[in-house]
């Protein structure tokens, strides 16, 4: 168990630095957001480092500057978004280190809030340079991490700050591992994951880790592709991972010996084209046309994920089950999400990325136990693997003294 805010004895007057994960979506059309539920997760901790009369200094990356300055990913509409959201004032520098900043963190008064520049903007972040480390935390006296959507990330923002000053979790943080974790070690039973996203290579980690765990694993999107391959089907013109099909065996072999039930689509949608529709058909896997590409799962598929989803306790879910992004290749996704919204009394946890995104934009969110607002993180946690910026954190048997 990692320590958090809760902790920290005292809080008034204390410089904090809050990583966050502010990442939001961006229109091509004006730069404008798209999505700010990245920032409204933050709220909660933001709100009680405010009340408790903390300098509150926010730091976050912004898109892939790959470490130089870009206008468009500057973080001046990102602040004007949370002083929106927090009903206060929110100042903004133009650097993330160096004297200006260090004298605009050193004017703040108890309660004000600071965000600072796009860390990408410095090729520093992502090596994690223990000098740029060293500065960002010069600027704080604690350290906060909420930004569960990069805690895979060994960054100086994210791994390299704490090891200059006292490193605690903030709630978005804490609820990210909380969720995760109980459904690894004490699921309710049974427990299914539905697997999608376009590649066996992504996933086989997860699988491996799970099916010890798992009542039932049900493959769809374009991973599915390479596991009909393997059991012999014709699949088109899909994309597979020719050096996956082995191992697609095995991880079917594994969970036979596990006593896991292994469902893949028993039909398909399958089109001309990826990007349009065109010549769009529901066939069954022993019929796909040689000339076409699998584009969603099928009318059967559907009804047969749904039908053991019915019966769980306990479902993860990552990976679209098709290509949601077109409008005719989305209706697996979005039944499958629909159906999984409405079992109230199962717990429910989608595993970030995309699957996410469809979850914001239908509005369905706050009907699902927990929506990870971290996709690479967590498959990563969920893989059994240790998250740099989660281990950086102190630990509850250690005493702070802060």
């Amino acid at each position: 168990m990692k320590q958090t805010i809760r902790d920290i004895r005292e809080l008034a007057s204390k410089r904090v630095l809050v990583r966050v994960d502010f990442n939001v979506p961006l229109s091509k059309q004006d730069n404008s957001i798209t999505d700010n539920s990245r920032i409204r997760e933050s709220l909660p901790t933001l709100q009680y480092l405010i009340n408790r009369k903390a300098r509150v200094i926010i730091c976050s990356h912004l898109g892939r500057p790959d470490g130089k300055v870009v206008e468009k990913l500057k973080m001046s509409p990102i602040a004007r978004e949370l002083s929106t959201l927090l009903n206060l004032p929110v100042k903004t520098v133009n650097d993330c280190i160096g004297s200006r900043v260090t004298t605009m963190v050193n004017s703040l008064k108890n309660g004000e809030i600071l965000v600072l520049e796009n860390l990408r903007f410095h090729p520093e972040e992502e090596a994690n340079d223990p000098a740029f480390a060293k500065k960002l935390a010069h600027l704080a006296d604690i350290y906060v991490d909420d930004a569960f959507g990069t805690a895979h990330r060994a960054h100086a923002s994210t791994e390299g700050v704490a090891h200059y000053l006292p490193a605690y979790a903030g709630f978005l943080m804490e609820k990210e591992i909380n969720s995760l974790d109980h459904i690894l070690a004490t699921p309710r039973h049974p427990f299914a994951a539905l697997l999608g996203g376009a590649k066996v290579s992504d996933k086989i980690k997860l699988i491996k880790n799970i099916l010890d765990k798992v009542d039932m694993v049900l493959i769809g999107g374009g991973m599915a592709a390479t596991f009909l391959k393997n059991q012999g089907h014709e699949i088109g013109r899909s994309l597979i991972e020719p050096d996956k099909i082995n191992l697609a065996q095995q991880l079917v072999l594994t969970a036979q010996q596990y006593g896991v039930e292994f469902l893949f689509p028993v039909d398909v949608m399958v089109s001309d084209k990826i990007d349009v529709c065109s010549n769009l058909n529901t066939v069954s896997v022993n019929a796909i046309p040689s000339n076409a590409y699998i584009v969603d799962i099928g009318l059967e598929t559907r009804e047969l994920f749904s039908q053991r989803l019915r019966t769980c306790q306990t479902i993860f879910w990552n990976g679209p089950m098709g290509i949601y992004e077109v409008p005719e290749f989305s209706k697996g996704t979005r039944e499958m999400m629909e159906l999984i919204a409405s079992r109230n009394m199962a717990t429910t946890v989608i595993g970030g990325g995309s699957t996410a995104e469809v979850a914001q934009e239908m509005g369905l969110v706050n009907k699902l136990t927990h929506v990870s607002t971290g996709g690479g993180a967590s498959l990563q946690f969920l893989e059994g693997e240790k998250l740099p910026g989660v281990e950086a954190l102190l630990n509850k048997d250690l005493v702070s003294g802060v």
